[in-house]
């Protein structure tokens, strides 16, 4: 069979034929990655035959020609000679180890095929009639097998692997880390061809990464890798908007999954990407649109009243906080809810935190909020294996947070801690401690003189917070110490403080009715 050039102009490469899958179970001996064109296909019952053979040939020995060990062993120098492009023999035909050392030696590849010899011989010669059509077939068996994967990522991405041989696909976060597939794609190794595209999610932004890497430089075949990985980008968005639903019909999975992403980060180190086996955690997380690359900041929110307990309010929560598009999840944890949301560059960001405070005090102080709520926020840390202690300080730190109000993680002072305590149970002790004060202080300026005192310790901070002379101040401190309520004595300060702190806090409390 001569040679004659495809209508497209272009000739199919020996490593676009072994990869296209058109000859069944075949075997490498020698190079692997060849990219010499295949421009046509001789059968050679005897090894004469060959004398006239045309360079670019594919060889396929029959008969007396593949009988022996020492025939295939001439055919491949015959080959080498003409510059064929390789030798096609049929499994049980010959033992190929005994002459893959000369195949490698020579440079000319030995290709040991399941079946017929000339059933490969039939394959082949159509193959380089049309290249076109085994590229098409190819994309056509890739669409088949991603279809029949349907909607979940590690499915998808073993169905790419399936039709592209010779190459490592893998589903990457935009940090690196693979959540399904091969590692492998991610090392980069001389010789190799790398192809990347995006996967979108439901909303249209960025969600990963399809990356495959595969041995082989042929001419064309990078494009036709790209154009099959486009076809797992509908199904992969798809697995995303599922997860998403599955999630917002029910808190408690993505409460759930939260739990377990931190129990595992805690109790495992991190690894690279290349040494991490593809976590299915992860790839849940990811479908539900969690931010996993660091650096984070947490934000923590919860009802101002204690009867309002988060799990009823979950809907109504989720909603309001994500029409907003106000940055992260909002999954339900330790009574609270929290989120978080990757940070930007620190180096574009001064106070991190300070800028996650101000934007979650705006949005609890929106008309739009189902219920008064209070928040903290918390960070910001580096990776995932950090989340867990962050959003254990946040839910802590909210408990001291006011109505309307945001507390920062990283500035628990006393009062914030004191401001936390039970008040109910407190209250009763409290008054009994400040009955002198009580029964003499009408406008409750005594009161909350001891209690800036015991935060600010110095005579002109109170004056300032309290907007009096420091004068007054000192004044009053010695009205207070008349009445035994002494803040410079040890034994006294955690109590007075504690006290003061309970009576203020409580809104229907009648010490306290002025500013001053």
């Amino acid at each position: 069979m001569t040679d004659k050039r495809p209508a497209d102009g272009r000739f199919l490469t020996l490593t676009e034929l072994l990869q296209q899958g058109l000859l069944a179970d075949v075997t490498v001996y020698g190079p692997v990655d060849r990219s010499v064109e295949v421009r046509g296909v001789r059968i050679a019952d005897r090894l004469d035959v060959l004398d006239g053979l045309q360079p670019h040939t594919a060889v396929v020995l029959t008969a007396l020609a593949a009988s022996a060990s020492w025939t295939v062993e001439m055919a491949l120098r015959k080959a080498w000679e003409h510059a064929a492009a390789c030798v096609v023999v049929a499994q049980g035909t010959v033992n190929p180890a005994s002459v893959a050392e000369l195949a490698e030696r020579l440079g000319v590849p030995l290709l040991v095929v399941a079946g017929d010899a000339p059933d490969a011989a039939v394959r082949i010669a159509s193959a380089v009639a049309q290249p076109e059509a085994g590229r098409t077939a190819l994309l056509a068996a890739a669409a088949r097998r991603i279809a029949e994967a349907g909607t979940n990522a590690p499915h998808i991405v073993s169905a790419l692997h399936a039709v592209l041989p010779s190459t490592s696909v893998a589903l990457v976060i935009p940090g690196g880390e693979v959540i399904a597939g091969r590692a492998a794609a991610l090392d980069e190794h001389a010789g190799s061809v790398a192809v990347r595209v995006e996967v979108n999610d439901p909303e249209g932004g960025a969600l990963a990464w399809l990356v495959a890497r595969s041995r082989t430089r042929a001419a064309g075949w990078a494009s036709t890798v790209q154009e099959i990985l486009g076809l797992a980008i509908a199904p992969l968005t798809a697995w995303a908007a599922r997860e998403r639903l599955r999630a917002e019909r029910t808190s408690r999975y993505a409460s759930g999954l939260l739990a377990e992403l931190l129990t595992r980060r805690r109790c495992g180190p991190s690894a690279g990407p290349s040494t991490l086996a593809p976590d299915p955690l992860l790839a849940q997380a990811l479908a539900l649109g969690w931010p996993l690359q660091g650096p984070f900041t947490v934000n923590v929110i919860r009802p101002a009243e204690a009867a309002d307990a988060p799990e009823p309010l979950g809907g109504l929560l989720c909603a309001w906080w994500s029409r907003g598009g106000r940055g992260g999840p909002l999954v339900a944890y330790e009574g609270c809810w929290v989120a978080w949301a990757h940070q930007g560059e620190p180096a574009d960001i001064s106070d991190p935190l300070g800028r996650a405070e101000r934007r979650l005090r705006a949005v609890l102080t929106e008309p739009t909020a189902p219920v008064p709520l209070a928040g903290a926020v918390a960070g910001p840390v580096n990776d995932l294996a950090g989340l867990g202690p962050a959003l254990d300080d946040a839910v802590a730190a909210v408990r001291a947070a006011r109505p309307l109000n945001v507390v920062r993680a990283d500035r628990m002072g006393p009062a914030r801690l004191l401001a936390a305590l039970p008040t109910d149970a407190l209250r009763a002790p409290a008054e009994a401690l400040l009955a002198p004060v009580l029964r003499t202080d009408r406008d409750g300026s005594l009161l909350r003189t001891l209690a800036a005192w015991l935060d600010a310790g110095a005579a002109s901070a109170v004056a300032a917070r309290l907007g009096v002379h420091r004068n007054t101040v000192t004044a009053r401190m010695e009205r207070l110490r008349a009445l035994g309520c002494d803040p410079d004595d040890p034994a006294l300060r955690l109590a007075l403080h504690l006290a003061c702190r309970v009576l203020l806090e409580d809104p229907n409390s009648p010490d306290g009715p002025s500013a001053t």
